[in-house]
């Protein structure tokens, strides 16, 4: 067992500078911009907080995560794609603990850490800043 989870390690360190490396930066951006999009979204529609509302609100808990995986699941899914296509190319295989590993640190987890405090630090600017003035009407 213990050669299995060595094995992971190693395999997952290698991919920060195997080939395909550069995914390693595009996609968690992508997934941060996914997260400040959505938190900023979050904090016009005065909705609490992404991850704590999954925990605590049960009622609501479906349709966020719903909500989620739409604004995430196409930066999951080429995570998946492009770590087969490496494991592929460098194992001459595919192991699917260390997809899923990859794949859901790489999109999943970026977003899910960023999106609450973002909302968080974006209802705090928008309640101090002074309402806009609308220019009349002539």
């Amino acid at each position: 067992m213990n050669d299995i989870f060595a094995r992971i390690w190693e395999n997952l360190y290698a991919r920060l500078t195997g080939p395909m490396n550069l995914r390693f930066i595009i996609q968690p951006t992508v997934a941060t911009i996914l997260a400040i999009r959505a938190g900023l979204r979050d904090a016009h529609q005065n909705r609490p907080a992404f991850l704590w509302a999954v925990l605590w609100n049960p009622a609501r808990r479906r349709e966020l995560l719903r909500q989620g995986w739409k604004d995430v699941g196409k930066v999951f899914l080429l995570a998946t794609i492009l770590d087969v296509v490496y494991q592929l190319i460098v194992h001459k295989g595919v192991y699917i603990l260390e997809l899923l590993i990859t794949a859901v640190t790489l999109a999943i987890v970026p977003y899910v850490l960023l999106r609450g405090p973002i909302s968080r630090v974006a209802k705090m600017v928008f309640a101090a800043r002074p309402p806009m003035k609308q220019p009349p009407i002539q």
